[in-house]
């Protein structure tokens, strides 16, 4: 039996007065012939066929059916079973010849099973009830309409009867497909009790209107606000995994701007927070931090899909309120935020139960330099300052270029251009000087140990110094990026050290060799 109420969308707000019921109906049958296209396939026919041999009813729920409406790619199916996931699941897998593609869960009463490129999961029809104290539901065997009750919004609420004598029909009490149509997201139940059951709900709804572009129903919205206390009782992981899902939209910061209306950012992330607000002394502002934080990662996000990339935008001015200083001359300053905020990088990283490997380090390297390609954009650009930025970025240097072009926000247009044009100047000095000099990923052209071995001597302050001097020669343009040049400046470094050569050795030696320097004596280097 098909299942629906109308065929007119419910009115949320002026915007929906102009649908006539027709379009309703009309979208309706669009909608049935989508969902048809999409269960045509083997799957769904095998398992039309164990469970009526099984006679048990089976659907496909969720979000699969969500982005057939959509018209978006879903890889995972829910399939939910009114009796036992577990042993439909057994009998699907012998069917199709993948028994070993399965994997059982007994504890949940689940069972996942690889088809192709899908994962599929089955699962009993189940009722849910909730302690205060603690998102993990105490679960019961139920009906369909017990498991589409217990369900986060009315888009994923849509059901698909995989049965025989109804194969395709829709399933859908509480509207779905019209809250899709109308891109509204609202709860099925009360959602003060949706979000208080699982307070994850509100960062998944805030997800979904981010990534989706739908709108949160007025009072589902409030309910957020009402409930954001219960945050707490989630995991860090899991509020970190959504917040990386709404970073990685197309527009982030509908998602933050949402997390912070509810006041959901103060208790996941309050460093963001406090970027927010603009003080004003002596009729001298300074820009929302905040705001141009978003206005920088909706730039990025434009160019690149790098989540920790976004990460080093979201994070690039986030010391700013630690060092924010008013001085009467020069106005409000924020010197050394690049450093402080450096130094936050992994305090956060923590807090947010983020690893603490190489995409933090990348994160921290990214916030440390973000100004420098800025400054030089405001002066003459010297070969020498470009070569130091190619050394200190290395292999990040494009990375840093894009987040600092995002970086550009002026109202003022003029500076803006005066800006942009500027940074293209950077842009082909550093290609110009990276062909030239090779110093990306720069490695010394004479290590410590042909020092140690040329001088005879043991490693040591010496060492440091001579290493020093040849790269400030090669940075400053002074010597070529080559062995010649460096080994040359080493034997007149180490003369003012009071170091006398001891051994000669030759380039070829050095590039053949990876380990300690075999070395020729003088002597021998003049037979």
């Amino acid at each position: 039996m098909l299942v629906f109420y109308s065929s007119r969308i419910r009115l949320l707000d002026p915007a929906n007065t102009s649908i006539p019921e027709i379009n309703g109906f009309w979208y309706f049958c669009s909608c049935m012939q989508n969902l048809k296209e999409h269960i045509s396939g083997k799957l769904f026919h095998v398992i039309s066929q164990v469970c009526d041999e099984m006679e048990v009813k089976a659907y496909v729920i969720g979000g699969f059916v969500r982005d057939i409406l959509l018209k978006r790619e879903s890889k995972d199916i829910d399939i939910v079973v009114v009796g036992s996931g577990i042993e439909v699941a057994k009998q699907i897998a012998k069917k199709i010849g993948r028994s070993t593609d399965v994997k059982f869960y007994g504890q949940f009463g689940t069972a996942m099973l690889r088809f192709n490129d899908m994962e599929v999961e089955f699962v009993g029809a189940r009722k849910e009830s909730y302690h205060h104290y603690s998102r993990k539901p105490m679960v019961e065997d139920g009906t369909l309409v017990d498991d589409q009750n217990r369900r986060d919004f009315t888009i994923n609420t849509l059901a698909i009867s995989l049965n025989q004598l109804t194969f395709g029909e829709l399933i859908d009490p509480f509207e779905g497909r019209f809250d899709l149509k109308a891109k509204i997201l609202r709860t099925p139940l009360d959602p003060d009790i949706t979000y208080s059951d699982d307070p994850l709900r509100m960062m998944r709804a805030i997800r979904f209107a981010t990534q989706l572009g739908f709108t949160i129903e007025k009072h589902s919205l409030e309910a957020i606000s009402r409930n954001k206390n219960r945050i707490k009782i989630v995991s860090g992981e899991r509020i970190t995994d959504e917040l990386n899902k709404i970073i990685l939209s197309q527009k982030p910061s509908v998602g933050f701007s949402l997390l912070f209306d509810t006041g959901l950012l103060q208790h996941i992330f309050p460093q963001m927070v406090a970027l927010h607000g603009v003080e004003i002394i002596q009729g001298k502002g300074h820009k929302d931090n905040f705001y141009h934080t978003l206005e920088v990662l909706d730039n990025l996000a434009q160019h690149s899909g790098d989540l920790y990339l976004r990460w080093a935008a979201i994070l690039h001015d986030i010391a700013k309120p630690a060092t924010k200083k008013f001085d009467p001359q020069q106005g409000w300053t924020f010197h050394g935020h690049e450093f402080r905020g450096a130094k936050m990088v992994p305090v956060i990283f923590k807090n947010l139960r983020m690893p603490q490997n190489e995409n933090m380090k990348f994160v921290q390297k990214l916030v440390l330099l973000h100004l420098r390609p800025i400054v030089l954009a405001q002066e003459i650009v010297t070969d020498s300052a470009v070569r130091r930025l190619l050394f200190d970025a290395g292999d990040d240097i494009d990375s840093l270029m894009l987040l600092c072009d995002a970086d550009i926000t002026s109202k003022n247009d003029y500076k803006v251009k005066k800006y942009r044009d500027n940074f293209q100047l950077v842009r082909r000095k550093l290609k110009e000087i990276e062909a030239k000099d090779n110093i990306r990923n720069w490695q010394p052209p004479v290590s410590g140990d042909v020092i140690i071995q040329v001088f005879g001597i043991k490693p040591g302050i010496e060492v440091g110094i001579i290493k020093t001097a040849i790269r400030e020669a090669i940075l400053d343009g002074l010597i070529g990026n080559n062995f010649q040049d460096a080994y040359g400046l080493m034997k007149a470094e180490g003369l003012k050290l009071g170091l006398h050569v001891q051994y000669e050795v030759s380039e070829a030696i050095v590039v053949k060799t990876n380990g300690p320097v075999p070395t020729v004596s003088n002597d021998e280097t003049t037979k």
